[in-house]
């Protein structure tokens, strides 16, 4: 989590009527949208405000706000555990927010590529394997030797010229 904190840059704010629209205003990958949910209810909010970077997510106890932003949700305190679907979270030091714990969004775990579908020529379906993408290798320029002029020594062009001719 490397993404600057603090206000907005025009310094102005302003607040959300609901968590999804919030959520939509910064696109905010929709997979998220649910996960982002499951933290807000368990850790009781009151307001969402619009800081530009992140939306702000003010606590209904005394903690330290949430940052909400696309990739991460900010301002956890340390032995704080939060329980979304059926396992605690997995909080982790915050570079920038300090002394406070992060946690990153489900969509930064996703596969960078998608996985193939099996071809359906043969009417079986077999299982995908993934394979190996060529390597993209430099072509190597093709040298010609076009000789040199007997008047002035420079190389010669393609069509056998010099500038002295």
């Amino acid at each position: 989590m490397n993404e600057i904190q603090g206000p907005t840059p025009t310094g102005t704010s302003r607040p959300f009527k609901t968590l999804q629209e919030g959520l939509r205003a910064h696109r905010v990958p929709e997979e998220n949208h649910d996960f982002i949910s499951s933290i807000i209810d368990a850790v009781g909010i009151t307001a969402l405000i619009d800081r530009g970077r992140y939306i702000e997510a003010i606590r209904r106890d005394e903690g330290p706000t949430l940052h909400i932003g696309k990739t991460y949700t900010n301002g956890f305190m340390d032995g704080e555990q939060i329980i979304v679907g059926s396992a605690a979270l997995r909080l982790q030091r915050s570079e920038g927010r300090a002394p406070y714990l992060y946690v990153s969004h489900p969509s930064e775990f996703r596969p960078l590529t998608p996985a193939k579908t099996a071809s359906k020529r043969s009417g079986a379906s077999r299982p995908s394997t993934p394979r190996a993408e060529p390597a993209l290798r430099a072509s190597k320029p093709i040298e010609r030797d076009y000789g040199f002029c007997d008047v002035c020594f420079m190389v010669r062009t393609a069509s056998g010229t010099c500038n002295c001719d």
